[in-house]
């Protein structure tokens, strides 16, 4: 019963923490460690011991499985030999040089018990860097490189470790260190893809989506269990398993399953990563206590856990620079460019270790010599990077102008890919032979037509001007909202059955969630607009180049007409200024059909990017 209290305890007190962290501005996972150790030290709370079996099995797969499933393996197999230089030669890179500042200061503990401390403390925390990076608006090339470094270093980091582990009182050699990091890894990733050819077998067989939930809870600790019962890595099967399930599943789900994973999967995320936070902070109080009993003098234990933390943070910064300018040359995905200097630093700087660190620290043997130093300078690393770089990332990303994703960059490529969309449904129905007598073929069109406009109207925000599509989603809202009233009111006369009125509940609930009100921040003076093009290859934009235009203020044919618009496009042809389609008129469209003028240019301010009406793809 007093276990049942704390957890319940514990996920109230971290719903609670993540719900303030979100109204005072801070990132979660520093307010969390904060708040368990204080709460460490209130008396009655029970001491926490974090076993490292719990951890490893029962914590981490399931993280790294949801984090991995909604990784673009795209993204990350562009990005590979970063995240590999990261993930491998960074972590080996750490392990060394962590273990010889370590053996340096405390020579009795021996070479192998050094490389296992350097092992614990080298492999940023999954959760952490990504959570914070994506709050402040890192760019996102370097969240999906953070991400993929997260996914692959634990398994290198325990892989050295077991390692080291074994090297405690033995004596192994290189050679044999080579022979188990590729041995646990390719049995680990053939272990993740022969999980991800089984699930893949028999998923499209389920169309209950609970049942394929269920199904997708289990993946990560199959995948796990399989690898670890051939000594391979448990932690690159559940990412290999993760990824590919991730990437194929628009094939082998349902859309409903797939809603349905991808919201339980992040609320089963939600809870574990917060509740992991606060664990880590609730280890203070007993690892500090045994330090002190343990009668190491207090100015060596400083010296130690300072100088672990310090090297772990400079170390990083130390590789990321070589290895992206010498090794890796980086060109940013957008334009071409290099990435800035600053990118490079944030994303050395992006190193927060987590609740794998602390976990792997008490792997070490309790006969090790300085053992409880060891585990404070593990915890020591995990408090201080996330409170020393995690505070300090928000500011430094304003302070050096790190360009975090724009908005309209987004609502530009989703409106021309929902474009293509429909281009090629539109193309399907015509090919589709069957009978009408309904005009379903005329519905289709204008509800496929309904949401491209409100696609592109994401582009046209203007400061206190309501787009068409937000007017719309206002007042369904409160519509939906009446009607959900009167049904609840016939509820209460229990004369209609329940299953009924539930039906009818869960159909509203639906479409309400289906409203587009998603708007890109407003701004009366937008900053330029940059974009690079969404299609394979276009022949017409490269023949019709960006153009240096004055933008316009009024539609012609709008006026003519006594009609508004919401945004203004010119003809890269003949000049002709006309209305979006997300306006009444669709004067722009117009004009194509009337002379086949191919490319036109947006004649808002702060926008240069073009539309080709031939093969609906923009540049």
């Amino acid at each position: 019963m007093e276990s049942a209290l704390f957890v319940v305890v514990l996920l109230v007190g971290v719903l609670a923490g993540a719900a303030l962290a979100g109204r005072i501005g801070v990132p979660t996972p520093l307010l969390l460690i904060v708040a368990g150790v204080a709460v460490s030290y209130v008396p009655g709370v029970p001491e926490v011991h974090l076993e490292p079996e719990v951890v490893l099995l029962g914590l981490l797969p399931p993280l790294l499985y949801a984090t991995a499933v909604q990784t673009s393996l795209v993204d990350f197999a562009r990005n590979r030999r970063t995240i590999l230089l990261l993930s491998i030669g960074l972590v080996a890179f750490t392990t060394l040089g962590v273990g010889v500042v370590v053996h340096a200061l405390l020579p009795a503990i021996g070479w192998p018990a050094a490389f296992a401390i350097g092992a614990v403390v080298a492999p940023p925390d999954a959760v952490a860097a990504t959570a914070i990076g994506r709050r402040i608006g890192l760019p996102r090339q370097l969240v999906t490189i953070l991400e993929g470094e997260s996914l692959l270093n634990d398994a290198t980091a325990l892989v050295a470790l077991r390692t080291a582990v074994a090297a405690i009182g033995a004596t192994v050699a290189a050679w044999q260190v080579g022979v188990d990091f590729l041995l646990a890894a390719g049995g680990g990733a053939l272990a993740g893809f022969l999980t991800f050819k089984v699930v893949a077998w028999f998923r499209p067989r389920i169309t209950d989506p609970v049942l394929d939930t269920a199904v997708s809870f289990v993946v990560p600790f199959v995948a796990y269990l399989a690898a670890e019962a051939v000594h391979a890595s448990g932690v690159l099967a559940v990412v290999v398993a993760g990824l590919l399930l991730g990437h194929k599943a628009p094939l082998l789900q349902t859309a409903k399953s797939r809603v349905t994973e991808r919201t339980n999967w992040r609320t089963i995320a939600f809870v574990l990563e917060n509740a992991v936070f606060a664990l880590i902070g609730l280890q203070a109080k007993w690892i500090i206590e045994d330090v002190v009993r343990s009668g190491v003098p207090l100015g060596l234990v400083l010296g130690v856990c300072l100088a672990t933390l310090g090297a772990v943070i400079v170390l990083r910064l130390a590789w990321v620079f070589p290895a992206r300018y010498l090794l890796i040359r980086p060109r940013d995905l957008a334009t071409g460019e290099k990435p800035p200097v600053a990118n490079t630093f944030i994303l050395g700087w992006a190193g927060m270790r987590g609740v794998v660190t602390l976990a792997a620290a008490f792997v070490i043997p309790t006969d090790t010599p300085y053992r409880e130093v060891l585990l404070l300078a593990a915890f020591t690393v995990v408090a201080g990077t996330l409170l020393i770089q995690g505070s300090s990332l928000p500011w430094l990303v304003r302070r050096l102008h790190v360009r975090s994703p724009d908005p309209r960059e987004d609502a530009l490529a989703r409106a021309t890919l929902l474009d293509q969309a429909s281009a090629a449904a539109e193309h399907r129905l015509a090919e589709m032979e069957f009978d009408d007598p309904h005009g379903v073929r005329d519905l289709i069109r204008q509800r496929s037509e309904q949401r491209n406009f409100a696609a592109w109207e994401r582009l046209d925000t203007v400061a206190e001007q309501e787009t068409p599509s937000e007017l719309y989603a206002r007042v369904r809202t409160e519509l939906l909202a009446a009607e959900r009233e009167r049904v609840l009111q016939v509820r209460s006369l229990g004369q209609v059955p329940s299953e009924v009125v539930a039906d009818v509940l869960a159909t509203l609930d639906l479409e309400e969630s289906m409203i587009d009100e998603a708007q890109p921040e407003r701004t009366d003076a937008p900053a330029a607009l940059s974009v690079h093009r969404t299609g394979e290859g276009c022949a017409d934009l490269d023949r019709y180049p960006v153009a240096a235009i004055e933008p316009a203020d009024a539609c012609p044919h709008c006026l003519e007409e006594g009609l508004t618009w919401v945004a203004l496009r010119q003809c890269l042809e003949c000049g002709h200024v006309g209305c979006c389609d997300s306006s009444p008129g669709r004067h722009a469209t117009a004009h194509f059909h009337a002379t086949s003028h191919p490319v036109m240019q947006s004649a808002q301010p702060g926008e240069d990017w073009r539309w080709c009406y031939v093969h609906h793809t923009t540049g």
